[in-house]
């Protein structure tokens, strides 16, 4: 199970403003200026005043991307008092949240209306701005990431218009749900929400030949599959997902036990190896035998939330992309065998996914079925061409890097794998014709 933790990166103080570093420890910048806002009018004010200095403008979520997406060097703009609920629709089933929200705070909104997000990733300290315009999302072939829940949102163009964009308006709003910041300042977001429900989760080591092989059948017959295989082993941890009513009774490891459990393993153990791994490279296949030994099944059900996330503290980097599902067992095995040639020494394990189809312009699984391959590093280990030669064998398969993961994909790339691409950028022209929330990342993504 993949380290993450749930606290927000700790600016340090570098002359007039403070420096900002991403969680990952990949990025840092120091903005020209941090502007504290608290509704659209104060985003929109930071917009004309940018455009009259001739500077940049860029949101500060939680600092959970790994790539140069928020990356801030004009104004940073901080969304810390942009939370909390603003308009509940029980009877339709739909909530408006504060764009700056952490992910982790929804459940305190959606429990009392008796609601519930359909799908999350393992992570959640997220913005919900930062985590759907990025694309986040969690496995279930009959669910997309987190942006494909939007219903409406307003937003902060280029231009300093407040705007509203909701169902009735598709192609603007299959723009704006996963926007990666370049279309406008996000400020509110509504959600289609669903009926509270719990999860049965079941967790297994098996053979990660089985775990390959059984991967599309899997996630067409679970409502959430997945599975992690631990390099330079033959061990893979799977993890099944089944939806049961709200209210189910509440089985297997309590809460405090399994935090314990992934506290003293996940955590604590798991941070111990890493280190090992970093300093002492050839050591790393000997601990990955080790963890992938350490697995082992347990049943649990609870809350849907409480099921899906998972809280994480051990410092990485990682790359993800979207390739067609029935590619995922051929790029794994080619992953395996390179691995295995190059003599990597690799800590993290390989995570494997899955999502539906979508019709939002710039999601990765846009208009097809899609298997994810996640590969990581730990955040000390000496940088080598691991990543990039990954990226080689997805990238023939016509992967699409996660918008917020490591990746060196630019825009030329890109439209050939994204058929609305140029929708896209038709898109950006109109509601940022003057790039106010451009930046380096985006001008290698879109091109200008």
């Amino acid at each position: 199970m993949l380290p993450v933790t749930t606290t927000r990166p700790t600016p340090t103080q570098t002359g007039a403003t403070a420096r900002w570093r991403n969680w990952g420890r990949t990025q840092s910048a120091t903005p020209a200026e941090v502007i504290a806002v608290h509704d659209a009018d104060d985003v929109a004010a930071a917009v004309h005043r940018a455009r009259r200095d001739g500077v940049t403008v860029k949101p500060a979520g939680s600092g959970h991307s790994f790539s140069a997406i928020a990356v801030p060097d004009g104004i940073s703009l901080d969304l810390g008092a942009m939370t909390g609920l603003v308009h509940a629709d029980r009877e339709r089933g739909r909530v408006t949240v504060r764009a700056g929200t952490p992910l982790h705070q929804m459940p305190a909104i959606l429990e009392p209306l008796g609601l519930a997000m359909p799908n999350l990733g393992d992570v959640d300290a997220q913005t919900l701005a930062g985590a759907t315009s990025t694309g986040t999302h969690g496995t279930g072939l009959a669910f997309g990431g987190i942006a494909t829940q939007i219903v409406g949102v307003t937003l902060v163009t280029g231009t300093g218009e407040v705007l509203t964009v909701g169902d009735d308006d598709p192609s603007t709003l299959q723009a704006v749900a996963l926007g990666l910041g370049a279309l406008g300042v996000l400020t509110e977001i509504t959600l289609q929400c669903v009926p509270a429900f719990c999860l049965e989760a079941v967790e297994a080591a098996v053979q990660v030949d089985d775990a390959a092989r059984d991967f599309d059948d899997a996630v067409r017959r679970h409502d959430h599959h997945e599975f992690y295989w631990f390099p330079h082993t033959d061990v893979a941890l799977t993890k099944t997902n089944t939806r049961l009513p709200a209210g189910a009774p509440t089985e297997g490891p309590g809460r405090v036990a399994r935090f314990l459990t992934d506290e003293v393993l996940s955590n604590g153990v798991f941070a111990v190896m890493c280190e090992a791994g970093a300093r002492f490279p050839s050591v790393a296949p000997a601990l990955a035998t080790v963890a992938g030994k350490a697995q082992s099944g347990r049943r649990f059900v609870d809350t849907s939330s409480s099921v899906f996330v998972s809280q994480r503290r051990v410092r990485f980097r990682e790359m993800e992309y979207a390739i067609p599902l029935d590619e995922v067992r051929d790029a794994l095995d080619e992953i395996r065998m390179l691995i295995d040639r190059r003599g990597w020494r690799i800590s993290f394990p390989i995570e494997v996914r899955a999502a539906g189809a979508d019709d939002l312009m710039l999601s990765t699984a846009s208009g097809r079925d899609s298997g994810y391959i996640a590969v990581h590093r730990y955040h000390r280990d000496a940088p080598d061409d691991y990543f990039t030669s990954v990226e080689e064998i997805l990238t023939r398969r016509g992967g699409r890097p996660h918008w917020g993961k490591m990746h060196t994909r630019t825009a030329e790339y890109l439209r050939t794998v994204y058929p609305r691409f140029d929708e896209f950028l038709a898109a950006r022209d109109r509601l940022d014709p003057h790039r106010v929330f451009a930046n380096p990342y985006l001008t290698q993504v879109l091109g200008r």
